[in-house]
């Protein structure tokens, strides 16, 4: 437990995202239930949920040094690649009552996990199906923010397929994962080649290198053109 003198201590990185004491934070939306085993925090009467960077791609991008973060309170989310549910639930708090994650995963295994996690977190709508065809849940509408963590070759493809759900100015944000595309590679070519592959749909914003969290994953934030 945490008391009042490590609250003041406490920094807002980003809407919904604190750091005290080199832990990142997100403030639980269901306060009492866990997602991954993580730790919490009573801080001011609050409770809050330790973010792990080494299972988080976003986790990881933040304490990199991201500086711009698309996903806020009130956000609509399309997630690529949500598996059990770790970032996914940090999302939900960032999110909160009033924003939404659509969650998509194409393994049935890990949908059961991510079932669980749903029916307490109200703003999370699971959704079993290939992220490379997005017309199979195009009844999810527009939204604001798609995050792609999918270990797949063709992660670029996937990216510009699912941009139909983005407006002008909507946001992207990918993990690549080099090994998943060409262990024959140099990861520094792999990049290069996904950039190129999006950057008639999009704007690259920031680039940021995962490690020692992640190896060879490079997170990019995107800004639909």
């Amino acid at each position: 437990m945490l008391g009042r003198g490590v609250c003041e201590a406490m920094i807002e990185l980003f809407k919904g995202v604190f750091e005290q004491k080199g832990k990142l934070l997100t403030k639980n939306l269901v306060p009492g239930k866990k997602a991954y085993g993580e730790d919490t925090y009573k801080i001011d009467g609050a409770e809050y949920r330790s973010w792990n960077p080494y299972r988080s791609k976003l986790g990881a991008a933040i304490r990199n040094g991201l500086k711009t973060m698309p996903i806020k309170p009130g956000s609509k989310v399309l997630y690529l690649g949500a598996a059990t549910g770790t970032t996914t639930s940090h999302i939900s708090d960032i999110v909160g009552e009033r924003g939404e994650v659509y969650a998509v995963e194409i393994s049935a295994h890990s949908m059961k996990s991510l079932i669980q996690l749903c029916e307490v977190r109200q703003n999370v709508i699971p959704i079993l199906a290939d992220a490379g065809r997005p017309r199979d849940y195009e009844e999810i509408g527009d939204v604001d923010i798609i995050f792609e963590d999918v270990a797949h070759p063709e992660q670029a493809e996937m990216m510009n397929r699912n941009a139909r759900f983005l407006q002008k100015g909507g946001y992207g944000m990918i993990a690549i994962k080099s090994q998943s595309i060409d262990v024959t590679k140099n990861p520094k070519e792999i990049y290069a080649r996904v950039e190129k592959e999006l950057e008639g749909t999009f704007e690259i914003i920031e680039r940021v290198d995962l490690e020692p969290y992640e190896m060879d994953h490079l997170f990019l934030l995107l800004r639909k053109k």
